[in-house]
This record gives C-alpha cells, sequence and structure tokens, in this order.
C-alpha cells in the first residue's frame, strides 16, 4: 500500500479539527528579495534570492532535504540550509534569533519547565505568537537487529521493560510470550537511545507512558529517562543498531528503513500490528488538535486499542513567528512554507517513509502560510 492512503485515512480527524489562518518565520534579518510568484498551488514555487535556514528535529531531516532540494532545482537563486541537531536544540535557536524558523516534534510547551516556558518565550523573542505548524508525519519505528530474527512482536509492557533494562535478554519469557513459535536468541539486549534533546524521544516516551505506565514510571520528555547507550541524532541510533547484533532503538521509521533494520510490530491489546502506511494512518486519524486558533498543536491517542492502528508516531512541526519584523525575510520563508505544504512536494517524501500531509490540511496550510506578515 502507498503512504498516499494514510493522506485519507488521517483526514477524518484532522480536518474537522484544524482551522488554520496564518501563520509566521522567525525575527532574524536576511537581505534576500522575493520574486514574484509563479501559480500557486502547483510544483512551481514562488522563487527568491537569499538564504533561509532552520534548525531542528533530525526525525524530519530527510524529508527536509528532499523537500529543499526541489526548491533549489526550481529557485537555483535560494539557499535554505537545515541543521538536525534535535527539536530541544532547534527550539533553543529560534528562541535566541538564531534561526529563522525551528523544525520540532514536539510543540512547545505551555506549562513551566526549569522556571521557563517556551511558547512564552518564543512570544517573547518573535513580537508575536509563535506557531507550531504540522508539516510531516513520521511514525516511529522500534527497530532491531537480531540474528534469525526477522519477524518479531512486542507489547507496550515487554517495550517498556526492554528500555528500562529490566528485560537484557533477547530470549527472555517475556518477549517469547509474544513471539510464539520464533527461535529467539540468549543474545544480550543492546539498547540504544537519543542523547541530545530529542522530541522523538518524547513521544515515545508519550506513548511508554501512555501504553503501559506501570513498566514506564518516567515522564514523558525530550530527555531519555531509561537504559542503554546514548548516540546523537536518529543516524546515531539507527547506526548504533545496524552494527551492534541484539540491538534495539526507537527512530523514525525512514532511519529503519535507510539502515535495513527490523521493525517489531506493536500489541496495544488488539493483536500485533505491522508499521505500514494504513496502519499509522488509522492512528494519525485519532489526533485532536489542543493548540487553539492558528496553533496546530495536535494530540495524539499513543494508548489506542483499535484494531489495524499502529499507535507510535509524531507529527514534525516548522516552528513560525506569527508576524514577523523583517518583511523581506517573511516572504522567503512563505515561500519556501508554501513549497512545502503543496502536494507536489509532499509526495516526494512518501518513498522516504513519511507520511504526507491530507490533501484538506494541505489546502488550509496553503491558505494561511498566504497570510503571513
Amino acid at each position: 500500500m502507498k503512504i498516499s492512503r494514510l493522506g485519507a485515512m488521517a483526514s477524518l480527524a484532522l480536518v474537522g479539527s484544524i482551522a488554520l489562518t496564518g501563520c509566521g518565520s522567525d525575527n532574524t534579518g536576511g537581505d534576500s528579495a522575493a520574486a514574484d510568484s509563479t501559480a500557486s498551488g502547483s510544483a512551481g514555487a514562488e522563487c527568491f534570492d537569499g538564504t533561509l535556514s532552520a534548525e531542528g528535529s533530525s526525525a524530519q531531516k530527510n524529508a527536509f532535504e528532499e523537500v529543499a532540494a526541489g526548491f533549489k532545482s526550481e529557485c537555483s537563486g535560494a539557499q535554505v540550509n537545515y541543521n538536525p541537531s534535535g527539536s530541544g536544540a532547534g527550539i533553543k535557536q529560534f528562541i535566541a534569533g538564531q534561526v529563522d524558523f525551528a523544525g520540532s516534534d514536539s510543540a512547545l510547551k505551555t506549562v513551566e519547565k526549569d522556571g521557563k516556558i517556551e511558547a512564552k518565550e518564543a512570544e517573547a523573542a518573535c513580537g508575536s505568537p509563535a506557531w507550531n505548524i504540522p508539516m510531516v508525519t513520521g511514525p516511529i519505528a522500534v527497530a532491531y537487529n537480531v540474528k534469525g530474527v526477522d519477524k518479531l512482536n512486542l507489547t507496550p509492557a515487554v517495550a517498556g521493560d526492554i528500555f528500562m533494562g529490566k528485560i537484557t535478554t533477547w530470549n527472555d519469557p517475556k518477549i517469547a510470550a509474544a513471539n510464539s513459535g520464533v527461535q529467539l536468541p540468549a543474545t544480550a539486549i543492546k539498547v540504544f537511545f537519543r542523547s541530545d534533546e530529542s522530541g522523538t524521544t518524547e513521544n515515545f516516551t508519550k506513548y511508554l507512558k501512555a501504553a503501559a505506565p506501570a513498566n514506564w514510571p518516567g515522564e514523558p520528555a525530550k530527555t531519555w529517562d531509561g537504559k542503554g547507550e546514548g548516540k546523537a541524532k536518529s543516524a546515531g541510533v539507527a547506526e548504533g543498531v545496524k552494527s551492534t547484533d541484539g540491538g534495539i532503538t526507537y527512530v523514525e521509521w525512514s532511519y529503519a528503513k535507510d539502515n535495513d533494520l527490523g521493525v517489531a510490530a506493536i500489541d496495544n491489546g488488539a493483536g500485533p500490528v505491522e508499521l505500514t502506511s494504513e496502519s499509522v494512518g488509522k492512528a494519525v486519524a485519532t489526533a485532536e488538535q489542543t493548540g487553539t486558533g492558528n496553533d496546530l498543536a495536535l494530540k495524539l491517542d499513543y494508548a489506542t486499542k483499535e484494531a489495524g492502528a499502529y499507535p507510535i508516531n509524531l507529527v514534525t512541526y516548522e516552528i513560525v513567528c506569527s508576524k514577523g519584523k523583517d518583511a523581506e525575510k517573511q516572504k522567503n520563508i512563505k515561500a519556501f512554507l508554501k513549497y512545502f505544504a503543496s502536494e507536489e512536494a509532499q509526495k516526494t517524501i512518501e518513498e522516504i517513509g513519511y507520511a504526507p500531509l491530507p490533501a484538506e490540511v494541505q489546502t488550509k496550510v496553503a491558505t494561511a502560510i498566504d497570510a503571513i506578515s
């Protein structure tokens, strides 16, 4: 099944809940000028001469770079740079005014943490509210490398115990109980986790906390609270598993595919569900908007027991100022985000393990981007 099926399924919940009227950019200055636009709503880009800089989520790295390359092919004078430093680092750089917009797998926090509220800090930096604009859906794979094991089922409880270091070998009775008929070796389990602040970590721990609270006592956060060996960014954990017999990690589907890793089926209570475009769509269809107005923060139901729904997913947001201080920079960000949200650009990310925005949401996002000022 093609990932395009996901768009139609995911729209069931998103279309009714998301109402867009505008989005914006960071307040960093720029000397680039926007050019006349080409056909709106097509693959044709509204070109400019200059550079944009964004930073954050490594989960969307492959998707962002794919789209940026497409934009560059149409707009030779434009350069859009992306540093996949992790969601936490991207938000910090955005607040510090060092990048034009941020990519994050978690929406800006609206509650205090360590004496700070991300949303308030971003608003102060922008001089206007900062909005969370969903751009990419990225399923999180529980990826593994165990010789002789081509198929693996995991329950939330077993996954929680593995990542907390309570289950240490692959032939543990708890894993065996979920994998009848599978010959599991006595190989030691080697957990790899994100050492950097990561929205993927936060979304994965949200899943464990929601689906197996007794097995995951910690609170969801961008920093890892379990056991294992830390590796930087998505590429780091994927490579760690690829090079280690017995390795396991949580990582975006695209990285699992790129590294030919095994991907566990997840059994939330309605039977094992493999990670496919269709199963992701069933889960995303339950998302609810938690932000208000143009703030499109979403809440996913990680504990869903809907048959055929793959429950471990994340949404990557482009975090932007709702109103910028540099009109020319705003026009350039507007042009790139319009291209990123277009149907054609979204289709380019399908084959590399991402889910495009539903068509109805693409339309509303395009309308919102037109309102950037």
